[in-house]
């Protein structure tokens, strides 16, 4: 089999070191990410691990902010999915309303994904649908005002808990620099 095209070598430090898992990285404790890559340059020493480093991180961060942002949203009453609803139609301005393939699109859902969760919302007062005025085949989904209530404090909740965990690993200048550097990444790589 090939090695990788790129040259830089495998980290050799076994797990749990501390060390660096890539060369210039900087020395912080180990983590499950540092295991999985060492194991493979034992196994794999012809492979660079550095695209597993950082998206077996990324991953993993998406993951674990995705189960706080649950805990966050959890005390107005809806669920990550349910916040994207009511998210997307309150950031879309007065009057805040869309068509159900508007917030599908946005969101990338299913039309019946999308059902299901407009179902819920709307027995739970926080949006309503009718017939569009300049379609009789089509529907206009509209945020209520409880509606707007529930996501201007899920929303506030929301970034409390993102900011924390920012600036418990990183300063402003650090989370900057990161918000640029993925945004290129995603970029290059999101359809």
């Amino acid at each position: 089999m090939n090695a990788s095209p790129i040259s830089t070598p495998a980290p050799d430090a076994p797990a749990g070191t501390g060390a660096p898992a890539h060369p210039g990285a900087p020395a912080e404790a180990a983590d499950a990410v540092d295991a999985i890559t060492a194991q493979w340059a034992v196994v794999r020493p012809d492979l660079e691990t550095l695209p597993m480093a950082v998206f077996g991180r990324v991953y993993r961060l998406a993951h674990a902010m995705g189960e706080r942002m649950d805990r966050a949203y959890a005390p107005f009453g809806v669920s990550r999915g349910e916040f994207d609803v009511l998210a997307t139609l309150r950031r879309s301005g007065e009057p805040y309303t869309l068509s159900p393939r508007q917030l599908s699109d946005t969101l990338m859902l299913t039309t019946g994904g999308m059902t299901g969760r407009l179902d819920k919302l709307e027995r739970a007062g926080l949006l309503s649908r009718s017939p569009d005025p300049h379609d009789r085949r089509a529907l206009r989904v509209t945020l209520s005002d409880r509606g707007r209530e529930v996501v201007d404090g899920a929303v506030a909740a929301g970034l409390a808990v993102q900011r924390e965990a920012l600036e418990a690993a990183l300063d402003e200048r650090e989370a900057e620099e990161l918000a640029v550097l993925l945004r290129r990444l995603l970029g290059t790589t999101a359809g």
